[in-house]
């Protein structure tokens, strides 16, 4: 049904047409251009806004942690611990560090990325992805997006988990991926533009790590730092744009990361709910 293995698609590296049972691109020689029939729908999936898919997602799951228990949540608190869920609220709904990954539950270094601690750290963290969000897409592409910021957010607690801590959650690793990704952009880049581009980022970086290590903030400055080498690591294999349009490759890997987060999700419920 949305298959189409026959006439006339555009070709996922170069854009141009061809036909989708071509063994290679007419125009740029790809093999396989039409993705065994899958091209179009994985293009048109990356079309959708991931930036806003992240913070609708972020919104229901601080939600739903403030629904379990409200009144933990509800607690007289100093600010930066304003409304914020309870430890087994957060556990149920997929928290990492050191307690989940000794338990074997290695998917809640993808669900923890999609949980706050307080209202406070959810107003933050969605004010840097909706900044920042669209600026990586637009350089590396949407697909790119997706994988940059699931790889940095994994790449961050699993960095978090082995120094020690014990519970983390939070956003903010995949934040430091995504300007990890802006600076390795303006390093490839070169000339002005990229010269700007990596110090007004790199600056950001430099400016939000020193504030998490300010007394009081129980901020994870672990977590930064591993998200933010990740996703400068992810941004350099996978190149950018202007030099080479998304492919599909990139498509997949996002898909793929998707569905790692899809599945992540479901772990998370069948362990706290059922299991």
């Amino acid at each position: 049904m949305f298959r189409k293995t026959s006439g006339a698609i555009l070709c996922p590296s170069c854009g141009r047409l061809t036909n989708a049972d071509a063994p290679v691109c007419l125009v740029c020689g790809r093999r396989r251009p039409g993705l065994w029939g899958f091209a179009g729908p994985l293009r048109g999936l990356f079309r959708r806004s991931f930036t806003d898919l992240v913070t609708i997602t972020c919104v229901l799951m601080y939600v739903a942690s403030l629904v379990i228990d409200p009144a933990a949540a509800l607690r007289p608190r100093g600010l930066f611990s304003l409304f914020s869920p309870s430890g087994p609220a957060l556990v149920a709904l997929g928290a990492t560090g050191a307690y989940a990954v000794d338990a074997g539950r290695w998917w809640t270094l993808i669900t923890a990325i999609y949980l706050h601690g307080g209202v406070l750290h959810i107003l933050f963290n969605l004010l840097w992805i909706r900044q920042l969000g669209p600026a990586v897409e637009e350089v590396y592409g949407p697909a790119r997006l997706v994988v940059i910021f699931t790889a940095a957010g994994a790449a961050g607690f699993v960095l978090s988990t082995l120094v020690g801590h014990w519970l983390t959650v939070g956003a903010s690793g995949s934040i430091f991926g995504l300007l990890g990704a802006l600076v390795a952009y303006g390093y490839r880049r070169g000339g002005t533009f990229g010269s700007l581009i990596l110090r007004q980022y790199g600056q950001f970086a430099l400016i939000l790590f020193v504030f998490g290590l300010l007394p009081g903030t129980s901020i994870d400055n672990w977590a930064h730092a591993g998200g933010f080498v990740g996703g400068f690591i992810a941004a350099w294999a996978l190149s950018f744009a202007e030099r080479q349009a998304e492919r599909g490759r990139d498509q997949l890997l996002a898909l793929a990361a998707i569905v790692l987060t899809v599945i992540a999700f479901a772990l998370t419920l069948w362990t706290a709910f059922v299991g």
